[in-house]
């Protein structure tokens, strides 16, 4: 499939409008799991994304608490260096290894940081990563800039290639770029949470700030393939079985709105899941997405994103269909509207 890329902010790197990502790569066992996942499945979709031109691959050392990190080292070992994609990870959430069933806490000790990092590299078996991004603002009582100055000095070292901020607020992204310009912000952003366009993709797109949201499907919400009986079957361990947006009202909510994109797909000879990531990248401001699978089927069924043009008819459906399902009106030109506020485990 032919990607076309798209420049990360100012950086060098040229992206392809979706990356893959790796957080239900991590497997079971953590806060945040997606129950459990085979490591060769994960292997196989890794490789069919890059198969199909996907450049880069998001991942965390939270995810699997450590795991993720080390699924990808595996997916990428035969790949040469200059022909392998750009990695990106993450740091500031740090896990107790006495309690993997504990929520990981937001820490920014520049002294935590540099650890991670050093951990990160290890299970990558990489010399340094391509974009390394603060997870969340911390809580520890660390400043913002003292963890972002930290992350600017690991770029400086030449540990890390780039720096970014992910999950971060517009007041946080100002006091970061008087630090020095934020080259990239990964915010949750899909037709069902779309807080982001309000204030953050309109700061980024202003100062050159490249945008990669996440869970542009909503965690799998808007693939077309969810349902009330999918839902019921999710496992304890799979974070998804505690969220609202997957129970009673909600659930019916999103389905319903998922249901109205089946037109649009079948217009484009496309998918409800590739039509819903589309939408993210048709707006203004946002570079790529992050868009995870677990098979090699799943990135069959979204990888046409990158290269569908939703039209304005297909653009006032969908805003029609967000009001219908009462998600209010959400569209590209609608920028000043905020989605639910709900905390996003990633």
């Amino acid at each position: 499939m032919d990607l076309s890329r798209r420049r990360l902010g100012l950086t060098d790197m040229e992206t392809t409008p979706v990356g893959f990502g790796a957080w239900a790569a991590g497997g079971s066992g953590w806060a945040f799991s997606w129950g459990p996942q085979g490591d060769e499945l994960s292997i196989a979709a890794i490789h069919r994304a890059l198969e199909l031109g996907v450049n880069w691959i998001d991942t965390a050392a939270v995810y699997g608490l450590g795991h993720s990190e080390e699924v990808v080292a595996r997916a990428l070992g035969g790949i040469a260096p200059g022909d392998r994609p750009y990695v990106f990870t993450k740091c500031g959430l740090v896990w107790d290894d006495s309690d993997h069933g504990r929520e990981p806490q937001e820490v920014g000790r520049p002294e935590s940081i540099r650890r991670e990092l050093e951990a990160s590299l290890r299970r990558l078996r990489m010399e340094r990563v391509d974009l390394y991004q603060m997870h969340w603002p911390a809580e520890d009582g660390t400043p913002l800039e003292e963890y972002r100055g930290c992350l600017l000095d690991l770029k400086r070292e030449g540990k890390v290639r780039w720096v970014g901020l992910s999950n971060h607020d517009r007041l946080q992204l100002e006091a970061a770029e008087r630090l020095g310009h934020v080259n990239s912000l990964q915010p949750p952003f899909s037709m069902i949470r779309r807080e982001a366009a309000a204030e953050i993709i309109p700061w980024c797109r202003e100062h050159n700030t490249g945008v990669i949201v996440y869970s542009p499907m909503q965690a799998g919400l808007l693939t077309g393939a969810f349902s009330w009986d999918r839902a019921a079957s999710l496992s304890p361990d799979d974070w998804r079985s505690r969220d609202p947006g997957f129970q009673g009202t909600g659930l019916a909510h999103n389905l319903e709105l998922a249901e109205a994109l089946r037109p649009i797909a079948l217009r484009h000879g496309g998918t409800v899941a590739a039509v819903a990531v589309a939408w993210t990248l048709s707006w203004p401001g946002v570079t790529g997405a992050i868009v995870g699978a677990r098979s090699p089927g799943q990135v069959d069924g979204w990888v046409g994103a990158g290269t569908m043009q939703l039209t304005p008819r297909d653009l006032e459906e969908i805003s029609k269909a967000a009001v219908g399902t009462g998600g209010g009106r959400s569209d590209p030109v609608e920028t000043g509207l905020r989605g639910g506020t709900r905390r996003c485990p990633t």
